[in-house]
């Protein structure tokens, strides 16, 4: 069946025209679905009764169930929602002064097996579709409108990585950033990567949305433990990758930082990462493990996070040490898919 939510208000408008549709309606209906909400077409009034049976039959405004949430003590809400197919995945909404910000999965489990991310120990099932990223956020809006708020960011840092899903990922991103269907600021999208060296250059030309790296070290040593994917596409490649990223004149890549008890925390790692990240406009998030109980490593010592952080204030390297959000209900960074089925002993319904 057609999909309403794989498609531009454009694209829509000429598979409307191959129908024999008039292609005036898509921008109606791109309007009640992304603009409104408004996921029934007997809902849409202003198209005539034969014209809303006959989408109802062919098209379909939804890719996924919704199973349950939690909510976190600090706010933090994580959705369980359920694929076509039976697969299971796991969208975060984070509350944050007045941030609201949706993190969308890109794939049912994750390839990349990084042992201190519990998400890797499922494996890869498969990659999430166009629809299916799409409806994560349509979801998460839904969530929010309930509580009189609505999503002001995104960040693709959910299940999956997205480099390894492009087909389906940047269709995606065009849908999420059109002035006719979601109308989210590209400048207010971040995508995050592990270091998948040959696609970053693809995201970039195709749309100029934010750009986060999962580095996590400053040796290929100690990177090639914590991020396998090092090993094919080591520190030095992925640093030139950054240098050649396009970036907008304020722009800058996040690098995403886990400070590891007595393995990447110490001073001279700090060190390391000043010289590593000289000549590239970047930003440093020193975001705390989250632990769970896949991972054996310990989370580094608040002193020791704020000596590494001072070191890169005092090179004029800007630094951020984020907070823990949502880890009470295994949300936070690196825990989605920790719960073993997710959610399962404590889903509730909207």
């Amino acid at each position: 069946m057609n999909s309403v939510l794989e498609c531009t208000p454009e694209e829509l408008a000429e598979r409307f025209r191959e129908q024999g549709i008039e292609p005036f309606r898509a921008r109606q209906v791109a309007g009640w679905v992304f603009g409104r909400g408004v996921r029934a077409f007997e809902a849409m009034t202003d198209l005539a009764q034969p014209l809303r049976a006959e989408l109802a039959s062919g098209w379909r405004t939804t890719a996924l169930e919704p199973e349950g949430e939690l909510r976190s003590r600090d706010g933090t809400t994580k959705l369980l929602l359920r694929t076509e197919d039976g697969g299971r995945i796991e969208t975060v909404i984070i509350q944050e002064d007045r941030r609201r910000t949706v993190c969308v999965s890109s794939q049912i489990g994750c390839s990349l097996d990084c042992p201190f991310c519990a998400t890797g120990r499922l494996g890869l099932l498969r990659n999430l579709r166009t629809g299916e990223i799409v409806d994560q956020v349509l979801q998460a809006r839904d969530v929010l409108a309930a509580r009189g708020e609505h999503p002001t960011h995104m960040v693709f840092m959910g299940m999956g990585e997205p480099l390894l899903n492009l087909r389906h990922v940047i269709p995606a991103l065009r849908i999420l950033t059109h002035p006719g269907a979601l109308a989210f600021s590209p400048g207010r999208i971040t995508v995050s990567t592990a270091g998948v060296v040959p696609q970053m250059p693809v995201l970039g030309r195709a749309i100029r949305v934010r750009l986060a790296v999962s580095l996590h070290a400053t040796t290929d040593e100690v990177r090639d433990r914590l991020v396998p994917l090092n090993q094919r596409f080591p520190i030095a490649s992925l640093l030139e990758a950054c240098r050649a990223y396009p970036l907008p004149p304020r722009g800058r890549i996040s690098f995403e930082y886990t400070p590891i008890r007595d393995l990447n925390d110490s001073t001279e790692d700090a060190t390391r990462l000043v010289r590593l990240v000289s000549g590239i406009r970047a930003h440093v998030n020193l975001i705390p493990l989250n632990e769970h109980p896949a991972s054996s490593f310990e989370r580094a010592k608040p002193e020791r996070v704020d000596r590494f952080a001072g070191v890169l204030a005092r090179a004029r390297v800007p630094v951020t040490v984020r907070q823990s959000r949502g880890d009470d209900i295994l949300a936070a960074c690196g825990q989605l898919g920790a719960s073993d089925p997710p959610l399962a002993a404590a889903a509730v319904g909207r």
